[in-house]
């Protein structure tokens, strides 16, 4: 039978904590430990009574710094005091021979190669001049010149025109061949106020990455007053295409419905005639039908058609009609925009301030079949603006700055890219070598 032991470890009652309840409003205050309260307002207490506490004293009045050194190390120390460093020895030692010069000396044959001017020794006479004397004095006057009067003014002859011969360039496989005519010519520049604009513009202050604030609220109202514009002409559009739809679809529904009330307008005694009953009565046979038409039914026919071809006319007409007023409205709005634009042209010409470079206005004809490329929107939003040069990220591309400047000063055309090459056309063929022989 298993012995019955007691379990292992303490058999006292669990601990608790030393600190009472501080639930009840009794013990706020009565059970509170305050040691380290007190025992920090008598150290503050004892800073005051020696002067005031040193976290609030100035560093001058706690620490001195010390520039003289100590005297009295001298006086008990005086051999080792009074022998100076090696190192100021070594320092304080001078040679009485001057030091080499480090650079280089010039010497007596050397020049900075500029020739002296050699001046002529007046005091003999050369032997050049004094044979010429010895020629005239034996009355030799062969060398002696005579003055006579001009007979013409060189400087007043016209000169001949040369003659114009066509300019000649190269192709690429090196043949020479006329020129156009338009090489000689000045290029076309593609502004509308015709002055020719600067090959590399200079941007303003709001294109500036810090730029002051008065230049980038310009610059980024006058962006938005285009965006906004852009977008109100791309509505204009929008709706007058869909105007334009509508009518069309409406003139086409009229037609369609004059033509179904012409194709439907046919007489009761016909239509009772032909063996239909109108009301959707059953279908009847007529017992006995004419063999031919008496004068008075062709009559009716004969009216009858008149009056289809009279309906289908007038519904053409009709239709005719809504499509001319359509077109003259469009015309008068194609005319009221032109309008418009001339008259902003006409101001921009007739104000005296010319635009700066970054604000061009563009004709409306330009060169070639391409249009001018559009230029990049260089703009950093307000929320874009770094305070860092590290985190700046640059805006537009001189490539194609420097190819749409070409452009805009007429030195080419726009020109697309053509990203497959046209290849040459070639013929297969079989050749018969059974043919090549010989006997």
């Amino acid at each position: 039978m298993p012995v019955i032991q007691p379990l292992k470890g303490s058999t006292e009652a669990p601990a608790t904590y030393k600190q009472p309840s501080r639930k009840g409003k009794k013990a706020w205050r009565k059970n509170v430990d305050v040691t380290e309260v007190e025992k920090g307002l008598e150290e503050l207490n004892e800073e005051i009574l020696k002067g005031g506490v040193i976290a609030e004293r100035p560093s001058d009045e706690l620490f001195v710094l010390d520039t003289v050194g100590d005297t009295s190390i001298a006086k008990k120390y005086p051999k080792h005091t009074s022998k100076p460093l090696k190192a100021d020895e070594i320092i304080a030692a001078r040679s009485v021979v001057p030091t080499v010069a480090s650079r280089k000396r010039p010497g007596d044959k050397t020049t900075d190669g500029i020739l002296p001017a050699k001046r002529p020794k007046r005091e003999y006479v050369t032997q050049k001049e004094l044979s010429r004397l010895r020629k005239v004095a034996d009355g030799f006057h062969g060398e002696t010149v005579e003055v006579a009067d001009a007979s013409y003014d060189p400087w007043g002859a016209v000169a001949a025109p040369e003659p114009k011969t066509p300019a000649l360039v190269e192709d690429r496989r090196g043949d020479q061949k006329k020129a156009p005519k338009s090489i000689v010519q000045k290029p076309i520049s593609l502004l509308a106020s015709g002055k020719a604009p600067k090959a590399v513009p200079t941007p303003t202050g709001g294109y500036s990455y810090n730029p002051a604030f008065a230049d980038y609220e310009a610059r980024y109202t006058e962006e938005s007053n285009k965006a906004v514009e852009a977008e109100r002409k791309r509505l204009e559009a929008e709706e007058a295409e869909r105007l334009k739809q509508e009518a069309a679809a409406r003139s086409a529904a009229e037609a369609e419905a004059a033509e179904a009330r012409a194709e439907l307008s046919e007489w009761d005694e016909d239509s009772e005639w032909e063996g239909f009953q109108s009301g959707g009565e059953e279908l009847k046979v007529s017992a006995k039908r004419p063999e031919r038409k008496t004068k008075a039914q062709r009559n009716r026919i004969q009216r009858r058609k008149e009056e289809e071809r009279r309906l289908k006319h007038e519904a053409k007409t009709k239709v005719r009609k809504a499509q001319l007023e359509e077109i003259k409205r469009i015309a008068r709005e194609v005319a009221e925009r032109e309008r418009e634009e001339n008259l902003a042209l006409a101001r921009a010409e007739e104000s005296e301030s010319s635009a700066d470079d970054n604000d061009e206005t563009i004709r409306r004809r330009q060169l070639g079949r391409l249009r001018l490329p559009e230029k990049d929107l260089e703009l950093v939003l307000p929320d874009e603006l770094q305070d860092s040069l590290r985190l700046l990220k640059p805006e537009g591309n001189l490539l194609k700055d420097r190819y749409r400047s070409l452009l805009i000063r007429g030195r080419m055309e726009a020109r697309r890219r053509i990203p497959f090459k046209k290849q040459a056309k070639t013929k297969l063929t079989e050749k018969w070598a059974y043919k090549d022989f010989s006997i």
